[in-house]
């Protein structure tokens, strides 16, 4: 049985609008009250005396009343066996329990006798709200008002409208510094921002500690909950079948991961899924951390606090390279791909597992060993296995200087050739053979006009089985005395041939190439101009082409002279021009050459090239050729930073093995092709010289 009761009622009191004839019927503390506070009261005196004690708002309209139900639980069989008549007990209870409304204390009374004496039932009286069903006494207060009600709401208004006309200014200011501001300061609004003027005792009045607190550990809460939702995806089904497919019998670097990690379509939902959930907790994140920060504005503790950082999908392969490798011994650390090594986490060392080795192209792994994973158990072609690494298949020394003596006595060190070449030698000496239209030795001449000088070997004819090797050359110039000239000198050399078109202008002075050096002879006018090569910048040559000009401005009444025929050494105003050299010498060694082997196996590759066989069965003639090649540019002279190198190899099948054209191209070509396709290495871009 449940019944309700309900009475809306207002505030009649507040609907007199001639308050000054028909004054409120208030409290005689009330006004009293009001009368303390005098004509121009403080905040703290309307907080204090008013606010405190009667609060801010009055009712003017509400609903009063409540509801009540009274239960009853019976036991049928127990009612027959005390009445042997349950359905006329049922019927008496139910009149009984209608009276509760009417006379309750007197149904109550009855109805816990009959529980007591039979067992057979059970009593329960429930009643929500304030007033009963018959209960009249407390109508007048407010407590008896009902705050939850769907028929009528609360309605309230504040509590200036009972307030002189004087007060009710001051008292608006002072319940919103109540209310606002908490009491601790003066609520203050100017040009549209309202705030606190906090007092001297609470200068912290504006900020809201609670709430802040309360921010700034739902804050924390959500980043832990970011950091859990990294954990989820790496805890998932996906993520771990992901792991257990990745190859464990080589070295994954980032890229090889990162391409499982795009084939691999369920991870890539799972990720999906985590981003979309990412996404939703940034934006509660941010929208949290704005209402933090605009609490704290009048704070003075500044909140602390970072957006976290989404995971980035390199972390991401960086962190499965991290499970694969530093993931050991119940240690865990984060693997460097770089060093590959692994970073414990904890100072210990012992988180990192056997790191397998790489395979690829050139000197990496064609598979690891069975043994240890971390060394190679075979290479690719053109490499050899040599305790765990892949190295160059070198060419047998022995069998390669058979074609040309690369090494010899008279590699000495610079230091050495240095103080022999000073020394002048006679072991350095390479006797060529001097060639000038223009210049006899030991007689002086005019070097106001270009002179040319030529030494030159003549190998082709005389000497076919040596190629020679030139690192210093020297000249001795004898002046006249009180001369002004400096000699100034073009050189070219020609690797393999007499022709002055197919050599090269030796560079003094750049890309780190020596100058001449002047040394002046005791009591004499004589100088010896030196040039030191070394070993750093020693070269092929065949013939060397010498060019003298003069350094100085010739006067203007010898301009228009030839400068041919005999000079004349009794003109003073000519003679102080003049100069003769003496002595020319080219210093180097000669290395042995087998033009007819070489040729050989340059016709082996030749024809291999023409029929379009491959280069497995000739791969050490190949390697062979790739060795001579590289190991006679590699004596080139220097060029400008970005320019290709000079081919002296190709200058040496034409000049001294006499290949057409067309030989030397397929040459080339073949041996760049097995460089490239089989060693898998870069081709050197080289200038044609010849």
């Amino acid at each position: 049985h449940r019944e309700f009761a309900r009475w809306k009622v207002r505030n009649t009191a507040i609907e007199r609008r001639d308050l000054l004839h028909n004054p409120l019927p208030l409290m005689p503390e009330f006004q009293r009250s009001i009368r303390l506070l005098g004509r121009r009261p403080t905040t703290q005196q309307f907080i204090d005396t008013i606010i405190k004690k009667y609060g801010t708002h009055l009712l003017i309209s509400a609903t009063l009343g409540g509801e009540e139900a009274l239960t009853m639980y019976m036991d049928k069989s127990r009612l027959d066996r005390k009445s042997g008549n349950a359905t006329q007990s049922v019927e008496a209870l139910h009149q009984l329990a209608s009276s509760y409304f009417v006379d309750r204390d007197g149904t109550m009374r009855r109805l816990h006798e009959i529980q007591i004496s039979t067992g057979a039932i059970k009593v329960t009286e429930t009643r929500t709200g304030p007033l009963g069903c018959n209960s009249y006494d407390n109508l007048d207060s407010v407590s008896s008002v009902l705050l939850q009600s769907t028929e009528s709401k609360l309605h309230l208004q504040g509590l200036q409208i009972i307030f002189p006309q004087y007060l009710q200014e001051k008292f608006v200011q002072s319940a919103l510094s109540y209310i606002m501001c908490n009491g601790e300061g003066e609520y203050i609004c100017r040009d549209s921002q309202c705030g606190c003027q906090c007092s001297e005792e609470f200068p912290q009045c504006n900020c809201p500690i609670t709430d802040i607190q309360i921010m700034e550990y739902t804050l924390a809460n959500m980043a832990k909950t970011w950091t859990e939702a990294y954990k989820d995806l790496e805890n998932s089904d996906e993520f771990k079948s992901f792991m257990k497919k990745l190859p464990s019998n080589h070295f994954l670097t980032i890229g090889s991961i990162h391409q499982h990690w795009g084939n691999d379509w369920d991870l890539q939902n799972r990720y999906k899924l985590l981003q979309s959930s990412l996404e939703a907790q940034r934006q509660k994140i941010q929208r949290t951390a704005r209402k933090l920060f605009g609490l704290s504005v009048r704070c003075r503790h500044n909140p602390n606090h970072q957006l976290p950082r989404e995971r980035t999908i390199q972390e991401w392969l960086t962190r499965v390279q991290s499970l694969l490798y530093c993931n050991e011994n119940g240690f865990w650390g984060t693997f460097l791909e770089s060093q590959r090594s692994c970073v414990c986490h904890g100072g210990t060392s012992l988180c990192q597992r056997p790191i397998p080795c790489i395979i690829g192209g050139n000197n990496s792994c064609a598979m690891c060993s069975l043994a240890n994973i971390s060394l190679c158990g075979s290479c690719n072609k053109g490499y050899k296995l040599y305790r765990g690494r892949c190295e160059p298949q070198n060419v047998d020394s022995e069998r390669s200087e058979q074609f040309i003596s690369f090494e010899t006595d008279l590699d000495f060190q610079d230091l050495e050739l240095k103080y022999l070449l000073q020394k002048m030698d006679s072991r350095l000496y390479v006797h060529t053979t001097f060639i000038s239209n223009e210049i006899r030795l030991d007689t002086f001449f005019d070097p106001r006009w270009r002179k040319r000088m030529s030494l030159t070997l003549k190998s082709n004819k005389n000497r076919m089985d040596f190629i020679h090797m030139v690192i210093g050359i020297s000249m001795r110039i004898c002046q006249m005395r009180n001369s002004s000239l400096d000699p100034m000198f073009f050189v070219y050399v020609n690797p393999f041939s007499g022709s002055h078109s197919e050599g090269w202008n030796m560079p003094f002075g750049e890309y780190g190439y020596p100058r001449w050096e002047k040394m002046r002879l005791q009591n004499s006018q004589c100088y010896n101009w030196t040039l030191l090569l070394g070993n750093r910048w020693k070269t092929f040559f065949e013939t060397v082409h010498i060019y003298l000009r003069s350094r100085t401005r010739l006067p203007s009444l010898l301009r228009n002279e030839t400068g041919q025929g005999p000079v004349d050494l009794s003109d003073p105003t000519k003679r102080q021009f003049y100069i003769k050299i003496s002595d020319v010498q080219v210093y180097g060694y000669s290395l042995r050459f087998n033009a007819d082997l070489l040729r050989s196996a340059v016709q082996q590759v030749n024809q291999s090239y023409t029929q379009g066989g491959q280069f497995y069965s000739s791969s050490s003639v190949m390697l062979l050729l790739l060795d001579i090649r590289d190991r006679i540019n590699r004596l080139a002279p220097p060029v400008a930073p970005g320019k290709p190198q000079l081919d002296l190899f190709s200058c040496m099948l034409k000049h001294r093995l006499k290949l057409t054209n067309s030989e030397i191209i397929r040459v080339n070509h073949a041996l760049d092709l097995y460089n490239t396709e089989i060693l898998k290495q870069s081709d050197q871009m080289t200038a044609k010289l010849c």
